[in-house]
């Protein structure tokens, strides 16, 4: 058994082990028990699964306090807390993929379920090959900061558009690569359908892509571009490859679950986007700050203070403006 003590990217094979173990559980009792059967998750059951997930994720944390010391548990919820703002902006997004591809509400859970597994996969994938990278060449870090201090200065300047997911290149080049049927088939990705024939003959049967594979694809994507910013935020606050994943991983998995929530009133947190945009310039310039003006390393108490701050601030503005809108309309 000394296999399990063996340090592996930050932390013993026995801690991996044990997230791996608790994520399998959390997603198969979400879709094996909870959500066996294709329904519409109301605000009230998605504010469950999401607190389920949320205890989990501060659970978790308080169990790298216990393993690791006090200041890789508050790195690991300052990732937490930044990945789940963030993501904030990927619910908008999700909300105009199923919107234009008319993806069903009792379909879109198992939609969101499958992108989690993918999710899982490719920020390992980018997670992994980002620590490789800042282990072998410490100035990747000043690199990671430039992005974020870039990608912050341009989302405070930035509109949304309705019509990118419509009029996204991605999603024309998948119709264009794809045989893709013209509605659903119940919860199927993919179905089995005749070919066109000759002289109105039904040729042989082949497979297609429902509407259901293509929000797949396109929230697999999405995920993809929106970590870009979260995957150099969460370096830049540490290089643990542990803290960074597992921080990472347990505020997606809450976030799946609260879109359901959040989809039909995230305009109501409009203004969020530039305490988001603030806490990206903050991180990125931590990086800096840090080597500058604190000895190497910036307070992890800090960050974690600042960062809440500055999301706290956007959530109560956003709130008071919609109401104050509300009231004059």
């Amino acid at each position: 058994m000394d296999f399990l003590n063996i340090v592996w990217l930050g932390a013993p094979a026995w801690m991996w082990l044990v997230f791996v173990t608790v994520v399998v559980l959390l997603l198969a009792f979400d879709l094996g028990i909870l959500n066996r059967d294709d329904h519409v998750i109301g605000v009230r059951e998605s504010l469950k699964l999401s607190g389920m997930y949320l205890a989990a994720g501060l659970a978790f944390g308080l169990w790298v306090w216990h393993g690791f010391g006090s200041e890789k548990a508050l790195h690991f919820y300052t990732g937490f807390l930044i990945e789940k703002s963030l993501s904030l902006d990927n619910i908008f997004v999700i909300s105009l993929i199923f919107a234009t591809l008319a993806i069903p509400p009792a379909y879109q859970h198992r939609v969101l379920f499958w992108g989690i597994l993918g999710v899982i996969v490719t920020r390992g994938i980018m997670i992994g090959a980002g620590s490789a990278l800042v282990a072998s060449y410490y100035w990747v870090l000043y690199v990671f900061g430039a992005i974020l201090i870039a990608t912050g200065i341009k989302m405070f300047f930035a509109t949304e558009n309705p019509n990118q997911v419509r009029d996204s290149a991605v999603l024309a080049w998948l119709r264009r690569h794809l045989r893709v049927t013209d509605r659903v088939h119940g919860n199927a990705f993919l179905v089995r359908l005749p070919a066109p024939g000759v002289a109105g003959v039904p040729g042989r049967a082949v497979w297609h892509a429902t509407p259901l594979f293509l929000a797949l694809c396109m929230v697999e994507i999405t995920d993809i571009i929106f970590a870009v910013d979260s995957v150099p935020a969460i370096f830049a606050i540490t290089s643990d490859p542990f803290i960074v994943y597992t921080s990472n991983i347990f505020a997606v998995l809450g976030l799946r679950a609260l879109y359901f929530a959040l989809a039909d009133v995230v305009q109501r947190f409009r203004y969020l986007k530039y305490s988001l945009a603030a806490v990206l310039v903050f991180i990125g310039s931590k990086i800096f700050l840090g080597d500058f003006l604190f000895d190497g390393k910036v307070p992890a108490g800090l960050s974690l203070g600042v960062t809440a701050g500055l999301i706290a601030a956007g959530i109560g503005y956003s709130l008071w403006r919609s109401r104050t809108e509300a009231v004059h309309q």
